[in-house]
C-alpha cells in the first residue's frame, strides 16, 4: 500500500477551496476510482491522466489505485484537477518524492501526450492558494504571467507532466523545454470612440457626462438614427482608470469567464457590455451546468453593460438585472452551492418611443395601435426604471446641427471633467464605503444638504403628486450632488436639484 498527496483549488464563483488530492495505491486488481463528488469532465481525468503519464515515459502503476478529492461533500467541476491528480498518483507509487508534492498546488488540465494546457480561473484560484498559506503553485506556463499577478504567490511554469515530475525529484532525464517564442509588441488596444464623432445631441452629451462622472444609470429614448447607441459606446471612454484593487477584481471576473488574454496584462480600462436582445437570463447574469460562470452584468464590472433595443429583451431577463442594480453583486443558487459575482456596472439602456420608432414629436407618423406600445413599454417595469436615475429624450438631429461649424467636445475633455468630479466625491466620501454619487443612500445625502429645507421643495411637490417615489427622490438627489461636483461647488443648489429632476423625468414634471 502506498499513499501519495498534493493540493489543488476548486473555484466557485469569485473565490476558491483548497482541496487536498490523494492517491491510494493498492496491490489488487488494476483498477482507476475517482472519488470526492466529480463532475463528467472532471471524472473524465482518468482516461487524460493515464495517457498523459505513458506519453510522459513514467509508466502507469499496475495497482488498484483510488483517487480521494478532499473534502468529499464539496462538488468539484473541470478538469483543471489533471495536473494535481497525476501527481498525487506518481507520489503513491514512488516515482516522484512524496515529502515534495505534498504542500504544492498543482494546477492545469493534461494533454495526451503530457503537455499541460491552461484552464480558466487561475487568478482567483492562485489567490485563494495563498490566502489558505499555500503560495507554491504549479501552472501551465500558459497561465504563469496571470498566476504572477497575485501578489505572494510562488508561482512555477512547467510545459508538460514530466518537467513538473523531474522537478518533484523523478529519476528520469532531465525534459527538454521548447523555447518560447520571441515576446511580439503589446497587444494593440482598440481605438476609444471618439464623443466628437457624435453630431447635435447636446442634451445627450450633457445626461452621459453626469452619468459618467456619478456612476449613474442611463435611460435614452429616442427614434432609429438618432444616435443612442453611439452615445453609449463612447461611455467606458469617459470613465477613469480603475484602481488596482478594481482591477485585480474585474480580471478575476474576466478570467473565469474565459475572456481574459494575460498577454495584456490586468485590465486597466472599464469593460463595455453590449448583449444582444434574444440573450437568456443565464447569458445576462450567469449560470450553466455544474458550476455557475460570470454572465455579461458580472463581465461588466466596474464599467457599462449597454442594453440597445431594451424593450426586445425578454421581461424575465430584465428583472434579473433588480438585484445588482441594488447590491452590486449576483448571487447564483444551484444545488451545489452559491457562487457570488460582483456587478456593481453602469446600466445603459436605449429603446425607440414606440415599435416602429416614429412616435416622436406629434407621433403623426406612428402606425403602432396604443395597445401595442403600451405592450412595448410594459417590458421595462415600473420597478427597473425607478432604478434607472438618468432618463432623457433623444431627438432626431437636424439639417442645422449637421451642417454647423462648431463641433462636440472630444473624449478627452469630458474624461477631464468627469476625472475631476470623481475626484471630488472621492475626497468627500473617503472614510465611507461610497465610492459615487450613485451609491450613497439617502439619509447621508439629505443629511448633508444641511438645514435648508427649500431646497427640497421641488421633489416634496413631485412626491405629494406621485410623480416621484421616496426611491426617486434619493437618486434625483444623487444626480444633483452629481452636477454639483461637475460644477465644483461644495454642495448642491435648488438649480441641480431641478436639473436632476427634469434628467430623472424626461421633463415630464417641471420644477
Amino acid at each position: 500500500m502506498a499513499l501519495g498527496r498534493t493540493l489543488a483549488v476548486s473555484p466557485l464563483g469569485m473565490s476558491g477551496h483548497l482541496v487536498e488530492v490523494e492517491a491510494h495505491l493498492a496491490a489488487s486488481v488494476p483498477g482507476f476510482t475517482l472519488v470526492g463528488l466529480p463532475d463528467t469532465a472532471l471524472a473524465e481525468s482518468r482516461d487524460r491522466v493515464r495517457a498523459a503519464i505513458t506519453s510522459s515515459g513514467l509508466g502507469w502503476p499496475q495497482r488498484r489505485i483510488t483517487v480521494n478529492l478532499s473534502p468529499a461533500s464539496l462538488p468539484k467541476a473541470g478538469s483543471g484537477f489533471d495536473l494535481a491528480i497525476a501527481v498525487a498518483m506518481l507520489a503513491g507509487a514512488g516515482v516522484v518524492d512524496a515529502s515534495r508534492t505534498a504542500g504544492v498546488v498543482h494546477l492545469g488540465e493534461l494533454a495526451l501526450d503530457g503537455r499541460l494546457r491552461p484552464v480558466r480561473g487561475v487568478l482567483p484560484a492562485v489567490s485563494a492558494a495563498v490566502a489558505a498559506g499555500r503560495p507554491r503553485v504549479v501552472v501551465p506556463e500558459a497561465n504563469a504571467a496571470e498566476a504572477l499577478l497575485v501578489p505572494g504567490a510562488d508561482v512555477v511554469a512547467a510545459q508538460t507532466l514530466a518537467e513538473v515530475a523531474f522537478r518533484h525529484g523523478a529519476d528520469i532525464p532531465r525534459p527538454e523545454r521548447t523555447a518560447a517564442p520571441p515576446p511580439g509588441p503589446p497587444p494593440e488596444r482598440p481605438p476609444v470612440p471618439d464623443l466628437a464623432d457624435v453630431l447635435g445631441q447636446h442634451e445627450a452629451r450633457a445626461a452621459l457626462e453626469v452619468a459618467a462622472a456619478g456612476g449613474h444609470h442611463l435611460l435614452m429614448v429616442g427614434p432609429p438614427g438618432a444616435g443612442k447607441t453611439m452615445l453609449a459606446a463612447r461611455m467606458p471612454g469617459l470613465l477613469p482608470d480603475l484602481s488596482d484593487d478594481d482591477a485585480v477584481e474585474v480580471t478575476a471576473v474576466h478570467s473565469v469567464a474565459g475572456t481574459f488574454d494575460p498577454a495584456g496584462g490586468l485590465l486597466r480600462r472599464p469593460p463595455f457590455e453590449d448583449p444582444h436582445h434574444t440573450a437568456t437570463a443565464a447569458a445576462i447574469i450567469g449560470g450553466g451546468s455544474g458550476v455557475p460562470r460570470p454572465g455579461a452584468a458580472s463581465r461588466a464590472h466596474r464599467g457599462v453593460l449597454f442594453m440597445d433595443e431594451a424593450p426586445e429583451f425578454s421581461p424575465g431577463v430584465l428583472q434579473t438585472l433588480r438585484q445588482p442594480l441594488e447590491h452590486g453583486e449576483l448571487v447564483i443558487q444551484r444545488a451545489g452551492g452559491a457562487a457570488r459575482y460582483p456587478a456593481r456596472f453602469q446600466l445603459v439602456l436605449a429603446a425607440n418611443p414606440c415599435p416602429c420608432g416614429k412616435a416622436v414629436g406629434k407621433g403623426l407618423g406612428c402606425v403602432c395601435p396604443p395597445v401595442v406600445r403600451r405592450r412595448y413599454w410594459s417590458r421595462l417595469s415600473g420597478p427597473l426604471l425607478d432604478r434607472v436615475d438618468l432618463q432623457v429624450e433623444v431627438h432626431a438631429v437636424s439639417r442645422v446641427q449637421i451642417g454647423g461649424t462648431e463641433a462636440g467636445e472630444a473624449t478627452d475633455a469630458v474624461a477631464a471633467r468627469v476625472r475631476s468630479a470623481r475626484a471630488r466625491q472621492a475626497e468627500r466620501l473617503a472614510g465611507t464605503p461610497w465610492r459615487t454619487n450613485a451609491e450613497v443612500p439617502g439619509h447621508w445625502l439629505r443629511a448633508s444638504l444641511g438645514a435648508d429645507r427649500s431646497l427640497m421643495a421641488d421633489l416634496d411637490r413631485a412626491l405629494d403628486r406621485g410623480a416621484l417615489s421616496l426611491r426617486g427622490v434619493d437618486r434625483v438627489l444623487r444626480v444633483a450632488w452629481t452636477l454639483a461636483d461637475l460644477a465644483g461647488r461644495p454642495t448642491p443648489r435648488r438649480s441641480d436639484i431641478g436639473q436632476g429632476l427634469l434628467l430623472r423625468t424626461r421633463g415630464q414634471v417641471s420644477a
